[in-house]
């Protein structure tokens, strides 16, 4: 566990969680999560609040709108505003979506990249350019996506798109198992073996999370439910084929009550403890 960037349950903050996180001291969470363009320009009472969060507890960053596979150039003032957040608040690592998400603004959407040799060599370039400009190594997750772009004209699966890029990039993996459980559903292909091919020493961390089921055979990511059986499976293969690995719980919206959402939590480290990892509720 020493080349992961953190170890154990990890949560993603978000401001409605502040509150019970705080009057919550034993809470079975080991690390943080945010997404720094929520946080870069906060001051005052909240950014007060936000850095005795960073001074308890280790965290990592996980990035909305770099788009690092759309027409447009990068963004270089968000990169230095991500920079002067990465390093004011020690944050542990950086992660981004392998998607584009703008092309002339935003499009306030995830949207999937092309699965051809030449999106691989243009996402590659493009993540190699974000990692010498912050002076540290990124990773890259894997979406869910309703709709392959151009799917006549792939020449990759997934899989192999995704590997492709890791490999050219020289970056890290944050391997989220409900989006492997979403993709497999939408897409007819087996999560599992999707898991296990992946290349296990890139995995940084691993995001956990709910789903909605809009209909037998179209799952939405949204983070807004409770993980269900098929996913939590899904995580002890990814245990049971690369060891224990650092696993956040991501909920954006519809929070139970924080009780419920340590279950959720607490279950993570029992899965964790059970393969192996002292974690320190056991």
């Amino acid at each position: 566990m020493s080349d992961y960037p953190v170890t154990g349950t990890g949560l993603g903050l978000r401001r409605a969680l502040m509150g019970p996180l705080s009057q919550a001291p034993d809470a079975p969470v080991d690390f943080l999560e945010v997404a720094p363009e929520n946080w870069i320009p906060m001051g005052g009472r909240l950014g007060r609040e936000f850095r005795a969060f960073t001074e308890r507890y280790p965290f990592v960053s996980h990035g909305l709108s770099l788009s690092l596979g759309g027409p447009e150039p990068l963004d270089w003032d968000l990169l230095a505003g991500v920079k002067g957040f990465l390093d004011q608040h020690r944050i542990r690592c950086y992660t981004e979506h392998l998607s584009y998400c703008s092309d002339h603004g935003q499009l306030y959407d995830l949207m999937p990249i092309p699965f051809t040799e030449e999106a691989v060599h243009y996402v590659a370039g493009r993540i190699r350019q974000v990692q010498d400009f912050l002076g540290r190594r990124i990773g890259i997750e894997h979406v869910s996506y309703y709709a392959a772009p151009d799917p006549a004209a792939a020449e990759l699966s997934e899989l192999e798109f995704l590997t492709a890029v890791l490999s050219e990039a020289d970056c890290g993996l944050l391997l989220d198992v409900n989006n492997a459980y979403v993709n497999g559903i939408n897409h007819g292909y087996d999560a599992a073996e999707f898991i296990r091919a992946l290349p296990g020493e890139r995995i940084m961390y691993v995001h956990i999370a709910g789903h909605y089921d809009e209909a037998r055979d179209l799952k939405v990511d949204t983070h807004g439910s409770d993980v269900i059986e098929a996913v939590w499976r899904l995580l002890e293969i990814a245990y049971q084929q690369f060891g224990v690995l650092p696993t956040l719980l991501e909920r954006d919206f519809n929070f139970p009550a924080f009780a419920g959402l340590c279950a959720e939590l607490e279950r993570i480290a029992a899965t964790q403890r059970r393969h192996g990892l002292l974690t320190r509720s056991a």
